[in-house]
């Protein structure tokens, strides 16, 4: 039976199982996702893991989480018979027990490959036995329900799987139904010979002893716990995934080279072979081998040639590179390494691929009316207080750190007098070097939510915003204002326009009056959030201040065209991918109402501890100061 799941996602937990896909099938392109059942795609490069996991407490979450990764990429990725799957669902086409014959072979196929993991990698032993504890737990719950409900084969699964797991030899279910328990023992032999199975084909031929005798008495399952653990099983050639991976196709095309041996000339000598389609026509190939796909098959032995080109040679030996330098100073040449790790990443996603098709669309601010002009002086009027003693604060902490002593401290620069050393009995033989300057090296961009949502919240918002900006125009410190939305009206298959209102620049803040463009911020439909952090981003990185800080208003989960699934996921590393290039981001989510603990939740797993809660949006300038406050202290 299935069920819609709207459950948050743990992105600190999610990215350790894309790294244990990906570095389990030794593929960088295999991608986590959480499905209904458990299963491993080479084809669509995917390991999902149950989403029955969501409900359980967070211990047995975890553990029950890594457990369908190991079964699928360490046990069905090694050890699963592809071919001895495709000959069983064949098989089970004749019957009318579908569903219940894919269980039993994924219950039957997983407890054999739990043991060769566990025998493989024993530390993985503790997370399959929270498993079991779990499942066991779960399946006495759910036979009470199947028998309550008269729901047979869905009780003698469960009773299936509560006998193999069972710590005592003969172990009694009272209140089963007596048929069920009839069948249980008429089939209780074949399900022991579950821990005696080597292959794949050893449980293929356990499951069909059971499921046809079962054929004629019961309906199909209602229920599915588990699902086929290999997605395109029917299209796969080999005999196993790893090898179906690493499998090498034959030449599209079957035409060979015609050649008259009357007029051929033979040489016993052994050659390397140059073929048309290895041709370095795009001068990327170096000394790299690759198969053919395509091309006439000849007679011609060797192996691995190619094109030669000119530059061979020096690419051999050349180790580094040169530029201009002054007075000896190449700190300004990038290495080779460097370059080479740039050009790595031209063929990836610049945004990250789940925004692949988004697309930056800029909006610049208009001149404010004399409408917006008047609310600006009326919000700024109304937040005079916070402002004047947020500036104050700040300009007396600037004052006290000029006026504090510079020598004769106890820690510092070792001073050239040490004389006190001898004489004084708590000697002060340091200083402090002067301050160069009392300009904040500091920059800040302040994203905006501009999504529906935010309906009913933005004049408030502006409030807030009104405050960041008089505070940072105080005292000189370069900033940016911008509102970020998705036309979900003008979206298409590949075209996802995201636009940006670029109500502050970095160059305009400080020194021209256009406070009041503030007021044409208005709600307009989705957001993407990731792909707005990472383009907001790439432009703080190019910023020459020390401190560089990106602050988000939002108001709730990212929210656009096939971004529901892994929005969360993908706003967090745009976080994490930011403050690696040492840019603070701080998160801040704007209620109308009491912030309940789900909200809570997805703010933690995208900005983790750097994140404010403000259950009321009215209470926002309140809310901000001490923060702005704290953030510009710091830059001090």
């Amino acid at each position: 039976m299935y069920r819609f799941h709207n459950s948050k996602v743990d992105t600190d937990l999610f990215m350790q199982l894309q790294d244990l896909s990906s570095v389990l099938t030794e593929n960088e392109k295999t991608a986590f996702e959480y499905s209904f059942g458990s299963y491993i795609d080479i084809i669509d490069n995917k390991v999902t893991a149950s989403r029955m996991w969501d409900t359980a407490k967070e211990d047995y979450k975890e553990a029950g989480f890594k457990s369908d990764v190991f079964l699928r990429t360490i046990g069905s990725f090694h050890y699963s018979s592809t071919k001895a799957m495709k000959e069983y669902l064949e098989l089970v086409q004749e019957t009318d027990l579908k569903k219940f014959s894919s269980q039993l072979f994924a219950l039957l196929e997983d407890i054999r490959l739990e043991e060769i993991i566990k025998k493989e990698r024993p530390g993985t032993k503790e997370v399959f036995s929270i498993r079991r504890k779990y499942l066991k737990h779960k399946f006495e719950n759910e036979l009470n329900s199947h028998v309550t409900r008269g729901l047979a084969l869905d009780e003698l699964f469960c009773l299936i799987y509560l006998l193999i797991q069972a710590d005592s030899p003969d172990p009694s279910f009272p209140r089963a139904n007596e048929a069920q328990l009839h069948q249980l023992e008429k089939i209780k032999s074949y399900l022991y010979l579950v821990f005696e199975a080597k292959t794949t084909y050893d449980i293929v031929r356990i499951c069909e002893q059971i499921v046809f005798p079962l054929n004629s008495i019961y309906q199909d399952t209602i229920y599915e716990y588990f699902i086929f653990p290999i997605g395109h099983v029917e299209q796969m050639e080999k005999d196993n995934l790893f090898d179906e991976l690493t499998r090498t196709d034959e030449l599209k095309n079957d035409d060979k080279e015609e050649l008259d041996e009357d007029k051929n000339e033979y040489m016993d000598e052994r050659f390397s072979s140059w073929h048309r389609e290895n041709q370095n026509s795009d001068r990327k190939q170096t000394f790299l081998q690759f198969e053919l796909e395509v091309g006439t098959k000849t007679n011609i032995m060797g192996g691995g040639a190619r094109e030669t080109e000119d530059a061979d040679q020096a690419m051999g030996t050349i180790q580094g590179s040169s530029g201009q330098s002054k007075n000896k100073d190449y700190s300004d040449v990038e290495s080779l390494d460097k370059q080479e790790s740039k050009q790595g990443k031209s063929g990836e996603f610049e945004f990250g691929e789940e925004n692949k098709d988004a697309v930056k669309i800029v909006k610049e601010a208009t001149n404010p009316t004399n409408e917006d002009i008047n609310t600006y002086k009326e919000y700024r009027k109304d937040i005079e207080p916070l402002i004047r003693k947020l500036a104050n604060t700040i300009k007396k902490t600037m004052e006290h750190k000029k006026n504090a002593p510079r020598k004769d401290l106890v820690y510092g620069r070792l001073s050239k007098k040490l004389l006190p050393i001898i004489l004084d009995d708590h000697p002060r033989v340091f200083y402090k070097k002067d301050l160069e300057s009392k300009e904040f090296d500091a920059v800040f961009t302040l994203l905006v939510d501009c999504s529906a949502s935010m309906q009913g919240k933005m004049e408030e918002t502006k409030r807030g915003i009104v405050l960041f900006h008089e505070v940072l125009k105080q005292f000189k410190i370069p900033h940016s204002i911008i509102g970020f939305w998705e036309d979900a009206m003008e979206v298409t298959e590949n075209y996802q326009p995201n636009y940006f209102h670029m109500i502050h620049t970095y160059h305009d803040s400080f020194y021209q009056n256009n406070g009041a463009k503030i007021m044409q911020l208005e709600p307009q439909e989705d957001n993407r959030d990731g792909f707005s952090i990472r383009v907001m981003t790439k432009d703080l990185v190019a910023r020459q201040e020390k401190n560089k800080f990106l602050l988000v208003f939002s108001d709730g989960e990212p929210a656009a065209s096939g971004y529901d699934q892994n929005g969360i996921v993908d706003t967090h590393l745009a976080v994490s991918e930011a403050r690696k290039q040492g840019i603070e981001v701080i998160g801040m989510f704007l209620a109308d109402r009491e912030i309940d603990e789900a909200e809570d939740l997805t703010m933690k797993n995208i900005y983790g501890k750097e994140r404010l809660m403000i259950p009321s949006v009215s209470e926002l300038p309140e809310q901000f100061a001490p923060l702005l406050k704290k953030l510009l202290l710091k830059t001090i």
